[in-house]
């Protein structure tokens, strides 16, 4: 309370004494209605206002409210491993479709649309910092009932210390949570790169390390128009295939005028689709569990690292 309150407040009190106010006058005046209000002109405007953020803050929790509260897990034989694709039998004609680099506000939502009307659900490898500015659509992508991974909040390539891979995916894996309710174990390093510290934390952390056995090429600094992106994705569909694809990380217009083709092209090879968890869990049941990386050589993997840029 202020000097000059207080002696207010003083001045109030003497002025009844010495006017005679009986003790039922002063009695009234310092009711607990009367002093509680009092009190309340009173009160600090420091007091008013931390309760007006504090009702502010919780106005805001409200809002951010996750739009699911689920964990995607994976068969235990997958957690610290990496994966390419799912080892299937060959006539388990399932393909998994995986779009990296968003959330965008364009291309994420013209992609859920076709995937919705073809009754398709996929699995999206968002980063952290995309998820900050586009919170809504990743809320969608889990009202719809796909499945999220976790990709790093910068996209980084380069090598990173212990406490900077941490954070890269400690800090996305927390806001993917804040804003979806999806607690994901699947992680996919950008570019494909495995030794800059990324994978070996993601491992140690037991999530699974999602890579891709084929892509459409749609990320590459040259990359074919439409007929070509469908063509490479039919081309060496296999069952068990992990597709990547991209819904972020640029203009993506020809992915999304592409999908629809590539859609209808593996339904009619016959072919489902499936998220990754559960393409994990159908190789699980079939009992043909492989928790070492598959068996590539240095050169394709550098392929694959130099096409995801």
């Amino acid at each position: 309370m202020s000097s000059r309150k207080l002696s207010l407040l003083l001045k109030i009190i003497i002025v009844l004494l010495v006017t005679g106010t009986s003790s039922l006058g002063i009695s009234l005046l310092l009711t607990t209605s009367g002093f509680e209000h009092l009190l309340e002109i009173l009160k600090p405007k420091s007091e008013n206002a931390k309760a007006s953020h504090n009702k502010l803050m919780s106005a805001d929790a409200q809002n951010i409210n996750p739009v699911t509260e689920q964990m995607n897990e994976v068969p235990k034989a997958f957690q610290g491993a990496i994966v390419y694709q799912g080892k299937l039998k060959p006539n388990e004609k399932v393909i998994a479709l995986t779009f990296d680099d968003g959330p965008s506000p364009k291309n994420t939502a013209q992609i859920l649309e076709i995937l919705k009307k073809n009754d398709i659900k996929a699995t999206f490898f968002m980063i952290g910092e995309m998820v900050k500015y586009f919170p809504q659509v990743a809320k969608q992508v889990a009202a719809d009932g796909h499945i999220i991974g976790n990709h790093t909040w910068h996209h980084w390539y380069r090598h990173m210390d212990l406490a900077t891979a941490a954070s890269e995916i400690d800090r996305t894996a927390e806001i993917i949570y804040k804003t979806t309710g999806e607690k994901t174990t699947l992680f996919r390093p950008p570019g494909g790169f495995l030794n800059n510290g990324l994978a070996e934390y993601a491992r140690n952390e037991k999530y699974a390390v999602m890579m891709w056995s084929e892509q459409s090429g749609d990320a590459e600094r040259r990359s074919p128009q439409v007929p070509g992106l469908v063509k490479n994705v039919l081309k060496y569909a296999k069952p068990g295939a992990i597709v990547l694809l991209h819904d972020g990380g640029g203009n993506r217009s020809k992915s999304v005028k592409a999908l629809p083709e590539m859609i209808a092209g593996l339904k009619a090879q016959g072919y489902r689709f499936v998220t990754i968890p559960q393409l994990l869990e159908i190789q699980a049941q079939e009992k043909s569990v492989e928790t070492a990386a598959s068996p590539v050589t240095n050169q394709e993997h550098l392929n694959q690292q130099l096409n995801h840029q």
